[in-house]
Order: C-alpha cells, then structure tokens, then sequence
C-alpha cells in the first residue's frame, strides 16, 4: 500500500517534476545535482570517495550547482522512492551510486524523461534520460595481486568480495591471475560478506581469512573494518579499497585503489550546464584516471614496489592488459589463446572464476 501511495504521489507532482528540469541539450543557468549513497559518507572508502567527487562538483561551478544527496539508502524499493522524491524535489540530475540501485533507477527514470539519471556499476540504460558509468577496477587488482604474490610469506592471499556479480569476480580473478604469475605457489581464499557495507561483517571476514594463515587481504567491500582487523596481527599486510585508507600506512596498508569519480561528476555536471549533455556508458581505468593507486608504503621492498609501478605504468599505457592469454576457465576449457585479450563482453558478463582458483561462486 504504501508503494502504491509514493507512485501516486509520483504521478501527481510530474508536471511540476518536468517544469522544474530541463530537457538534454539545453544550457541552463543552474543545476541542483542529487546522489544517492549506499552507505555513509563518513564510511572511508566507497562513499566517502563518491562523496568527495560531489564536492569537486561544488568547488567547480560554485554557485551555479546546488548539492543534495542522502546517505545509507538500501537497495530495493528503498531507492526508489528516495529517487522519486528527489526527482519531485527538482533535481536535474541524479547520481545513484551502487550496483543494486540499477533496476530503480531505470524505472523512476520511465516517470521523470525530463530528470538524466546516472548509475554506477550498472549496465541497464532503458530509457534515454538513463546513463552509466563504471571504473576498470580489475586493473588496480592486478598491481595489488603483484604486491601481495610477491609479498606473502604464507603464500595464502585472501580476497573479502561483496556480491557475486562480474565487477567483484573480474576483480578476483584479476588479483589472483598476477599473484600466481609472480609466485606460482600461490593460493587465493575468498570469503563472501554479501553487503558493500557492514563492518562487523567485513571485520569477520578478514578474521575468518586471518584464521586461514592468509597474511594478505584485499577487499571489495567499503569500511576501513578489514584494515583495522589485519592490524590486530603482525604480518598481515592488506590494501586501502575505494579511498586511500591512509590513516593505516603505518600499519597493514601496503597500497590502495583509489576511485576519482570527481572528473566524471564535474563532467557531466558541466555538460547539463553548457547543453552538451547526451547519454553515455562510461568506463574508465587508469589510463583515464579514474582508478588511480595508492601511494606503495616503505613496507614494500622497493623491487617489489618497482615491478607494480611498471605494471600499474604499462597498463596506463595501453602496452598491457590485465587480461591477457593464454587463460583457461576454473573448468579447465580454454578462455583466452596466448596473445590474446579479454573483451569488454567478456569482463561485463564475468561469472566465471580462472583455472586455479578453488571454490564456487555463490549462485
């Protein structure tokens, strides 16, 4: 009932939703740019990044940009009534910025032709109002699986994943694929948090994981929790994940991937202010700064330190890709010959693990 109630309510204020927007293609003189996160700002990691890249939107354009956003949506019918109400509420542009917010976001986008919506990590865009953007996070996992193959001692590296969708096990795979190239006696742990943010949740993990002997974690998940757990055991290194996590350089953190999504906001901010504004599927790396990786701390010996700069350099080059054959799936049949590349389908579409890694991806 109460759904039924909020779309009512959406179907009365259209009007007024549409003479508050403009239509793409028209320079307009101010925009009231909205985001939706799934967790809170203040989380370290994943919001807190999204977050910062709002801001860079304000310090661009100053007062021709009005800031809204809410904190801790859930994904689900959730999302889509805080879209809705911020749609009514006259925002022109809406950011949502999590995987489970795709299918709200391409239904309120349906109601509101006149609002652009964007969402990351998605790939639906049903309508032309809806955009998507993306970063190659699987490229940062192949300098962090260089560090950690080169640096664990037990030769058990673990990886804390959030949900079984193709960005987390590109990411796997990508991390494990360039420890084994460097240490061929190496074996990769994952444990499934099923959450982006819960950080008794991902504390657990990195326990569980701990407990395994693994003494280098990497996560995809968004607090500072498995840093802060690693910390409680000499020896074991991790990586700051979304942000820098620099508060624990003096600790476990090793590296970091940082995600710089305030180029893209200021972006497409700029493009609905100066009426070049039209519908794109982002998806950006290294090469184009999105993924950027986090200072390599005193911790790494400096060869080591030196042969993931070079990877992390070739990759910005364009001379290397994460993906490169001969790769086989976990099955054994062939993937990739020698030589050749992954192709973005493939990567989008991931729900496979490489041959090596043991243990099932979560139906």
């Amino acid at each position: 009932m109460l759904r039924r109630t909020l779309l009512t309510s959406a179907a009365a204020g259209f009007g007024l939703a549409l003479a508050g927007a403009a239509a793409a293609g028209e320079p307009m003189d101010k925009v009231k740019a909205c985001f939706v996160y799934v967790g809170p700002i203040g989380d370290g990691g994943w919001t807190y990044q999204h977050h910062d890249g709002a801001l860079q939107v304000q310090a661009a354009y100053g007062d021709k940009v009005e800031l809204q956003w809410q904190e801790s949506v859930p994904e689900g019918a959730d999302a889509e009534r805080v879209l809705t109400q911020m749609a009514l509420g006259g925002c022109n542009i809406i950011f949502t910025t999590s995987f489970g917010y795709m299918d709200a976001t391409n239904a309120v986008a349906a109601k509101f032709p006149n609002v652009m919506f964007e969402h990351a990590t998605g790939f639906k865009r049903d309508h032309p109002n809806v955009s998507t953007y993306n970063a190659r996070f699987y490229e940062g996992r192949a300098v962090q699986g260089t560090i950690a193959g080169r640096m664990t001692k037990s030769n058990k590296i673990g990886y804390i994943a959030s949900f079984p969708i193709p960005e987390v096990i590109m990411g796997i795979n990508s991390y494990y694929l360039h420890a084994k190239k460097v240490n061929p006696d190496v074996e990769v742990s994952v444990v499934w948090a099923y959450t982006w943010f819960d950080p008794a949740k991902e504390a657990d993990a990195a326990k569980a994981l701990i407990d395994q002997g693994v003494d280098v974690i990497a996560a995809h998940t968004d607090s500072t929790a498995p840093l802060a757990e690693a910390a409680k055991t000499p020896g074991v290194i991790g990586f700051g994940q979304a942000s820098d996590m620099a508060e624990y350089k003096d600790g476990p953190r090793v590296s970091s991937i940082i995600d710089n999504w305030g180029p893209y906001y200021v972006k497409r901010v700029g493009a609905l202010l100066d009426g070049s504004y039209e519908q794109i599927d982002a998806w950006e790396g290294i090469a184009g700064g999105e993924v950027l990786i986090g200072e390599i701390t005193d911790a790494v010996p400096a060869d080591v330190k030196a042969e993931a700069e070079a990877l992390r350099d070739a990759i910005a080059a364009g001379t290397y890709h994460p993906f490169t054959g001969p790769i086989n799936k976990q099955d054994g049949s062939a993937w990739l010959a020698d030589g050749q590349t992954a192709p973005d389908g493939d990567l989008l579409g991931m729900g496979f693990y490489v041959e090596g890694i043991n243990g099932d991806i979560p139906q």
